[in-house]
């Protein structure tokens, strides 16, 4: 019996000894796992700007050219830009170049008499107008009185096609006409203008003249088509 208890009591105290002490730190892979940690934000790539040369550096301020939009209205070479860009849509009957001038926030108005009916054109509709065949009113004539009626191709044109040549008379903010029987009178004040006239022909004493008067709407800073007035010989 003694030496059963004594090898018992062996057993015990060498199974202690085999066991890890309370205070020892566990194994690392009893850790749950690290949370790893937000990767690095890498900013957008720029495409960067050249640096002003030296001699733009040294130039003196007072000598820089102002921007066009600061320009006054006669002075800014975009409007007559517009008027070069409206002759070839005219020439070439090119809906959508018309359309891209028209203004985008009033249209364009169209007066083939002076005193006559407005018809207005969006700048969708604008497309369109050297291909619709829609009736329009223009208005009274100066000869018989009776209505003038007729699509833009037929009655607007034309007209259009004698006066916007290379060899018309170009006038900023004044109504030119040749010999009048009326006061030339501009019908949009808000809204500053360029003159292009054809002078008439000889074998008619020049009482065959014509004056398109073109109005300019600036929107985001860029001139666009606003009205179109036209200007002949009355009795």
């Amino acid at each position: 019996m003694k030496i059963r208890s004594f090898f018992l009591a062996l057993t015990f105290f060498t199974l202690a000894s085999c066991s890890a002490p309370v205070d020892v730190a566990p194994s690392l892979t009893a850790l749950p796992p690290a949370t790893p940690q937000p990767g690095l934000i890498v900013p957008p790539t720029f495409t960067p700007v050249s640096a002003p040369s030296a001699a733009a550096l040294t130039q003196p301020a007072a000598t820089l050219a102002a921007p066009n939009s600061s320009l006054p209205f006669c002075d800014d070479p975009r409007n007559r830009e517009l008027i070069n860009s409206f002759s070839k849509a005219i020439a070439s009957k090119d809906g959508p170049l018309l359309s891209s001038l028209v203004s985008p926030a009033i249209g364009m108005d169209v007066r083939y008499y002076r005193d006559g009916n407005v018809v207005n054109y969006d700048v969708e509709h604008a497309k369109f107008v050297f291909e619709t065949t829609f009736q329009a009113d223009w208005g009274p004539s100066y000869g018989s009185g009776e209505s003038t009626i007729g699509s833009f191709q037929e009655i607007i044109l034309p007209s259009l096609q004698q006066v916007f040549t290379p060899n018309a008379s170009v006038v900023c903010n004044q109504v030119k006409v040749g010999g009048a029987t009326y006061q030339p009178i501009w019908p949009y004040p808000d809204l500053n203008y360029y003159s292009v006239h054809f002078p008439g022909t000889d074998q008619n004493g020049n009482l065959d003249w014509q004056t398109w008067v073109v109005g300019m709407d600036s929107v985001d800073g860029k001139p666009h088509l606003a009205a179109l007035v036209h200007y002949v010989w009355e009795p």
